[in-house]
């Protein structure tokens, strides 16, 4: 598998399959191979779904420094696509929201729900409007008001 890109491939079909730490190794090979290349689009995407494998493996600590990687990097590409940026939001409002921080959770989600609107993906949209609606019944703190 020469090119990151085959392992990117190679990564998505192990995961689908429930392959997760297959996965999880072969993105982290395109990763860093990635790292030494100039696109950061790709570093972005390939770095959010290690975190996205973390996640799902219930490994906040492992994920949420990846995310906020692959979030910063989107943030500092010129004219990032609207729908890999709130694809990349997603999993850091879950993040937030998990750890109570309310405030910023929140205006993750606002973020990626306007990004999905103007990409059209309802299913997004829906998503964060009902996120949204449950963090606006709690307080700053994160607490039930």
């Amino acid at each position: 598998m020469g090119h990151p890109r085959d392992l990117v491939e190679a990564g998505r079909q192990a995961r689908r399959e429930g392959r997760l730490e297959e996965a999880l190794a072969l993105y982290e090979s395109a990763a860093s191979a990635y790292r030494s290349s100039d696109d950061v689009l790709a570093l972005a995407h390939t770095v959010r779904h290690v975190g996205d494998i973390h996640l799902q493996g219930a490994r906040p600590e492992l994920a949420e420094p990846l995310h906020r990687e692959a979030l910063a990097l989107y943030r500092r590409y010129p004219d990032p696509p609207p729908l890999d940026l709130a694809n990349a939001i997603r999993p850091l409002a879950i993040l937030e929201e998990r750890a109570g921080r309310v405030d910023e959770a929140r205006r993750l989600w606002t973020e990626a729900r306007d990004l999905y609107q103007a990409c059209g993906v309802a299913e997004g949209v829906a998503e964060s409007g009902r996120r949204l609606a449950a963090l606006g019944r709690s307080g700053p703190s994160g607490t039930r008001e």
